[in-house]
């Protein structure tokens, strides 16, 4: 690979846009972690549909509004929030950082975001809660053990202060990802991993087992229909989140944002909505919060971020994606959240660039692949 640009091979340099923390991830990671990073399963294709969904949807702008001062914040399970963004769960954030989600949430807290910290990504439950200190904060499992296992990881996120608890139900079966296959990677959580005939026998009584045992909000991530968003409003799920883990699970599914109004529809206001896949643009973020979302959760982008700066990265990374935002409200009339609404969008809007993980930075990489001027 060639040298990175002279702005980004000096870690003390300032990050102008959320591009530039790509190419300085990639230099840092092996190519095993970089391919783990960016892959998705099979042929890919449910990820580039994320991608595909967002830039589908065009913006609608108004004019002649005072939006001399615009504010992107919101609130949720009862914590104020400087922007409706999460950063979604993450395995093994260790291998892009040796401080893990430790890491990534105290930069999430000192913002005022919420990260939403893996099962299986170190420093583990309680020291990760501890380095997000009093910031907002959800835990997320993969279940791996019997009803009363997962009733002590409950007490456990309880006692550490988490907000909400999250359990992903979009993983039943392990995907094959062929871009680590090819490679001969087994990324290590993977392979320590046990007891996975647990989350493919969880089900529906199980949720109704969580809400009438604990008082902390649930969320369901891999929601991915508008009739599993009805059952689980049925049962009483506090926040739906609507996901199709990244393109890292079922091929061939929908983009998110081609799921969310369905879900939306389902929902009808009895739970909050999250959404994520692909997202890595204020705009992004615009979209899918007129759409009428009250979050989003970004991986990859905050991944990068990690990998390139640290804690220091996330926090810039926060920092420029909440100046897109803001930008973006201005100039669509908007000086808060509430002022968005679907009559800002504009759908089926023909794309401009072929969708891949990257196509939301189209000056970034010469090919999907490719960082311009590499080797």
């Amino acid at each position: 690979m060639s040298a990175l640009p002279p702005h980004l091979a000096d870690p003390s340099g300032d990050y102008q846009t959320l591009q530039e923390f790509i190419p300085a991830a990639r230099g840092k990671l092996s190519a095993h972690i970089w391919g783990y990073l960016i892959g998705a399963t099979e042929t890919e294709t449910t990820m580039r549909r994320n991608r595909l969904a967002l830039d589908s949807i065009a913006l609608r702008p108004r004019v002649l509004n005072d939006v001399s001062s615009v504010d992107c914040r919101t609130r949720l399970f009862g914590r104020d929030l400087r922007l409706p963004v999460m950063l979604a769960p993450v395995g093994s954030l260790e291998s892009f950082h040796p401080g893990g989600a430790a890491t990534a949430g105290a930069a999430a807290a000192r913002f005022g975001v919420p990260i939403i910290v893996s099962s299986v990504t170190k420093p583990g439950l309680e020291e990760s809660a501890k380095a997000a200190a009093d910031g907002p904060k959800v835990f997320q499992l993969y279940v791996r053990g019997d009803r009363a296992w997962v009733d002590d990881v409950v007490h456990r996120a309880v006692t550490a202060g988490y907000d909400a608890f999250c359990v992903t139900v979009d993983t039943a079966s392990y995907s094959r990802r062929e871009r680590d296959i090819v490679g001969r990677f087994v990324k290590p959580w993977r392979a320590a991993a046990t007891g996975q005939e647990y989350q493919a026998a969880w089900n529906w009584a199980e949720v109704a087992h969580f809400k009438a045992t604990h008082k902390i909000p649930l969320i369901l991530k891999g929601i991915a229909t508008a009739e599993d968003a009805d059952i689980a409003c049925g049962h009483g799920v506090d926040a739906i989140y609507v996901s199709n883990h990244g393109g890292r699970q079922l091929d061939h599914g929908r983009g998110a944002m081609d799921v969310l109004p369905e879900v939306l529809a389902a929902v009808a206001g009895r739970a909050r909505v999250i959404v994520d896949g692909g997202f890595c643009r204020g705009t992004d973020v615009v979209k899918a919060i007129a759409m009428g979302a009250d979050a989003i959760a970004m991986g990859r982008m905050y991944c990068y971020a990690l990998a390139a700066e640290g804690e220091a990265g996330v926090t810039r990374m926060l920092e420029l994606l909440e100046t897109e935002m803001s930008i973006a409200l201005a100039l669509l009339g908007a000086t808060k959240l509430a002022d968005l609404t679907p009559r800002h969008l504009h759908f089926n809007a023909p794309h401009v660039a072929q969708p891949h993980v990257h196509s939301g930075f189209p000056l970034l990489f010469a090919t999907p692949e490719t960082p311009t001027g590499a080797k």
